[in-house]
């Protein structure tokens, strides 16, 4: 885990590196500075030599600026380089979820992947800046006050190794104690996330059921949760405070006693008063830095639930592999489904497709019909190889589509999805999302195409108009439509409609399909539809009925030969009837 976080390090390891050299030049100077004190005490107050109290004063004032400078520089590189560690594990983790494929998205949630990208990598970058700067000083004023304090009087300092046991022992235990606390915290904050994005994304909803009562007690009871749980984890890390406090106590007060004793006893000679002095400061530096080691450690407990969490998402490999020298160039829209087999789940029992066969010609268009839960969209999803298949194949222009490079086989077919989707911005915006240098006229062209312009030229602004985020100002149909002329600028060989006209009225639905048939009849175009007016004039219509094909041919023909599309057909004609 360490060493796949280290690699996120990269172009800012010189600061990472730097940090530990300043602070070690800091530490240094600090733990000379009470050494300075013992001698201008010693040979200059005691002494009554104010020369030499002059002397010891300068350069315990350079020391003080040395350790000051050497201080500030490692702050302003701890930053650069924590920083920037927390900007590359975004980075890393963010270009990481855009190559998985939808079965790996299926692992993670939303609202799981936001925390991840947030409150986690926060956590982490805390614990970063830590280990480079305090994880570094803390051992090294450890170690040079215990040497210098050895240095001093080696009884009086084995006070120490009779303190620092008792203190890593307790400070094992709260570790331990508090860590599952804080694994189960950054779980149940992934339900928050997601109870909070529910509650926003279907507000209308909430609101239109009077539900608000419903989701404030759902929203406290998940809150309550993180909060119980935290005051948990915080009691326990409490214990570490009154632990480090006692065992400084414990050592001044033995220091104190056995050192006030040696130095009447000897008369200075085995320990001098300024050396006491001495010992009192290395005994706050030494206990001080096991305080902050201490501190250190809840960090690192606190952070390592998150740390597990990003590498989760940085090692997650998409389930869909391009092959090395993949085909670039897609001949043409011709697509065969041979003996397909397909789950969601890799150990399912049911498949959701169950050996389809079908050729569709380049150009062709081809009609799906079928009733909830009977796989369509499936179907059209492995096209692009958005999933990939569990047994047999899809061809794409004559050619296996895992022979292909994933960025060529998908800008040759444009997808309209059942669940439309509009970004923040102006319509021009979202409709070069199909095509990027999209010139004005070509725009104009694709919304003609799809019946949306004449929705487009009664806003004021006209395709300057701006879309709330998610096509909040724009109704469902006109949604629908600039979703179809999005798709239409990419100019794809294949064109998916995912039941992306159920919004349209059947008068502007009629003139999309024409305009389809006139300018664009070399596009495979296959429609899922509901209603069977949308695919009437299809070359073909696909029966799909429980993962597999019941029927496939034209609306004469299969009104003929198949049950399930003349009893759609009939309810369909029926309620056209009454409604009338």
């Amino acid at each position: 885990m360490i060493k796949r976080l280290a690699k996120c390090v990269r172009e800012y390891k010189k600061d990472a590196i730097l940090t530990p050299v300043f602070v070690i030049g800091e530490v240094v100077m600090e733990v000379i500075i009470p050494l300075l004190m013992a001698s201008l005490i010693d040979n200059g107050i005691n002494a009554g030599s104010m020369d030499f109290v002059l002397k010891m004063g300068v350069i315990l004032l350079v020391c003080a600026i040395i350790s000051m400078f050497f201080g500030g520089i490692a702050g302003r590189t701890c930053a650069v380089a924590s920083a920037g560690f927390a900007k590359n594990l975004r980075h890393d983790m963010f270009y990481n979820i855009q190559n998985y494929a939808f079965s790996n998205i299926d692992k993670f949630s939303t609202a799981s992947l936001v925390t991840r990208l947030t409150t986690d990598v926060n956590n982490v970058q805390q614990s970063f800046m830590m280990i480079i700067r305090m994880a570094v000083r803390s051992p090294m004023m450890f170690f040079f006050s215990f040497i210098f304090a050895f240095g001093i009087n080696a009884k009086l300092a084995s006070i120490f190794l009779c303190v620092v046991p008792f203190l890593l022992l307790g400070m094992f235990l709260i570790i331990r104690k508090a860590h599952p606390l804080f694994k189960r915290v950054f779980k149940t904050y992934d339900k928050l996330n997601s109870i909070v994005e529910e509650n926003v994304r279907g507000i209308r909803v909430v609101k239109s059921f009077n539900r608000q009562n419903f989701e404030i007690n759902k929203f406290q009871d998940i809150s309550g949760s993180i909060y119980n749980d935290f005051v948990k984890a915080e009691k326990t890390i409490a214990f570490n405070a009154p632990l480090m406090q006692m065992s400084v106590y414990i050592c001044t007060i033995l220091i104190s006693w056995f050192g006030a004793k040696l130095v009447v006893n000897s008369g200075g000679t085995e320990l001098s008063t300024g050396e006491l002095m001495s010992l009192f400061t290395y005994t706050a530096q030494l206990l001080n830095s096991l305080m902050f080691v201490s501190m250190i450690f809840v960090m690192m407990t606190m952070s390592k639930a998150s740390a597990e969490r990003i590498v989760e998402v940085l090692d997650e490999k998409s389930d869909i592999a391009e092959k090395e020298n993949a085909e670039t160039l897609v001949k043409d829209g011709s697509i065969i489904f041979d003996n397909v087999d397909f789950s969601y789940s890799k150990n399912a029992d049911k498949l959701c497709l169950d050996n389809i066969n079908i050729s569709i010609s380049s150009g062709e268009t081809i009609g799906i019909i079928g009733g909830t839960g009977s796989s369509k969209s499936t179907l059209v999803q492995l096209i692009p190889r958005l999933y990939d298949v569990k047994n047999g194949c899809v061809k794409v222009g004559g050619k296996d589509v895992r022979e292909y490079s994933i960025e060529a086989l998908r800008n040759e077919v444009a997808m309209v999805l059942q669940k439309n989707v509009l970004f923040s911005g102006t319509i021009k915006d979202n409709l070069r999302w199909g095509k990027e240098d999209a010139t004005d006229e070509e725009i104009i062209k694709a919304c003609s195409l799809a019946c949306a312009d004449e929705f487009i030229e009664k806003f004021p602004d006209k395709y300057d108009t701006y879309i709330e985020q998610g096509g909040a100002n724009v109704s469902g149909g006109q949604k629908q439509r600039l979703c179809i002329a999005r798709a239409l600028l990419k100019k794809p060989k294949i064109l998916i409609l995912d039941d992306s006209t159920s919004a349209v009225d059947t008068a502007t639905d009629a003139k999309i399909r024409k305009a389809f048939r006139e300018e664009i009849p070399e596009t495979t175009k296959i429609i899922i539809a509901q209603r069977i007016s949308s695919v009437l004039d299809a070359d073909r219509i696909i029966v799909l009925d429980d993962g597999k094909i019941s029927a496939v041919g034209n609306h004469n023909y299969l009104l003929e030969t198949s049950c399930i599309y003349k009893e759609v057909y009939e309810s369909q004609m029926k309620g056209g009837d009454d409604n009338g």
